[in-house]
């Protein structure tokens, strides 16, 4: 080997540490910055808050999105669990003094606020998350600076009622709903819908406890979107009749449903709104979630904001949004812990596409 040099060692020694700061550049470039812009994007939450780990929360994430990706300001009120239709009022009217250039409200029961309060302020534009608005006399009403944004969540429920029936062990599943608003008995009815699908493919007569017969008024409702431990006592009544899988459209009313499993071995959950297996409020029982019936609220909430950001915001019942299987905005989420029946993954993929295309039709709100 020759001798190399004292130099000759220290500029090799350089190029080497050169090198390195180049990789190092090139595995890890700074981070974009977004500039801040003037334009306000605002948030009023049903009741339960934006730490629900449901319904509020998937909203309120599509706000804190918009304020990284956009660069918009932000303000935001957290209706408390007693909220009253004056509450309502007195929150979206805050955001308007407050200066917003758009309001999201979360939520059917915040419908008859945007309304008065949308006709009041023209100016302003507003979003609507899971309802149409309505006159008085319970009439449609569209006005041109209100986005309705809904979901046909019967969709997605049909598939997570299709693997239920395929995953049941004793014949029997469960639902069941916070309040019978139709944003909540959608997602019960199609998922009876998939049960009944799975029955007659297969031959079996897998039963659904908590939504018989056709009169949704008389589902199985806990009466609120708050109080967990009503939902962990229905669930376990549904247990005791025999049901294994529950699927609770109640909020955060639904982490008692959750827990129930705990105590009862063999039971699974299935979650609403968002993925419930990664949601930190849901960990204790995450090996016993079988999927979740999915709205990609955040999603929505970042489009309609960007909207009003281009200035190409268009309200209107004609203009509403309505999440699909076939535009992402609704899905069931991915296998987790729990292992799926061999061939069910196959078989929920071409249902999914069999819906896309029309060939199997899921009755709902927005397609009779």
């Amino acid at each position: 080997m020759k001798n190399i040099s004292r130099t000759t060692l220290s500029a090799l020694a350089l190029a080497a540490a050169a090198s390195l700061t180049l990789v190092g550049c090139a595995s890890a470039p700074p981070s974009p910055t977004v500039t801040p812009i003037d334009y306000k994007a605002c948030m009023v939450s049903d009741t339960g808050g934006f730490k629900d780990a449901s319904f509020n929360e998937e909203g309120y994430n599509g706000l804190l999105e918009a304020k990284a990706t956009l660069g918009v300001q932000i303000a935001s009120v957290e209706s408390p669990n007693t909220a009253t239709q004056t509450d309502f009022d007195q929150e979206v009217g805050q955001m308007v003094t407050e200066g917003c250039n758009i309001i999201v409200n979360v939520g059917f029961a915040l419908a008859s606020t945007t309304a008065t309060v949308a006709k009041a302020n023209p100016t302003v534009n507003f979003g609507l998350i899971d309802s149409g608005l309505s006159n008085p006399d319970f009439s449609p009403l569209s006005l041109a600076n209100v986005k309705p944004l809904q979901y046909d969540t019967a969709e997605a429920a049909f598939l997570a009622g299709y693997l239920a029936a395929g995953t049941t062990k004793t014949g029997k599943v469960a639902t069941y709903g916070g309040m019978l608003f139709p944003s909540v008995t959608i997602f019960m009815d199609g998922f009876k819908q998939g049960v009944a699908k799975y029955n007659a493919v297969k031959g079996t007569k897998v039963v659904v406890l908590g939504a018989e017969g056709t009169d949704s008024s008389k589902w199985a409702a806990t009466g609120d979107f708050n109080d967990q431990a009503k939902g962990k006592t229905l669930t376990e009544q549904f247990f005791a009749q025999g049901a294994d899988i529950i699927l609770p459209v109640a909020g955060p009313v639904g982490i008692g449903s959750g827990q129930a499993t705990l105590d009862h071995p063999g039971t699974l959950v299935i979650g609403v709104d968002s993925d419930w297996h990664g949601i930190a409020a849901h960990a204790e029982y995450k090996a016993n979630i079988l999927t979740s019936i999915e709205k990609k609220m955040a999603k929505a909430v970042v489009a309609i904001i960007k909207s009003g950001v281009d200035g190409t915001f268009a309200g209107g019942d004609a203009n509403q949004y309505v999440g699909t299987l076939a535009n992402g905005g609704v899905q069931i989420s991915p296998e987790h812990d729990v292992m799926y029946a061999t061939g069910m993954q196959a078989e929920l993929d071409q249902l999914k596409a069999d819906i896309i295309s029309g060939k199997v039709v899921v009755t709902s709100i927005y397609k009779k």
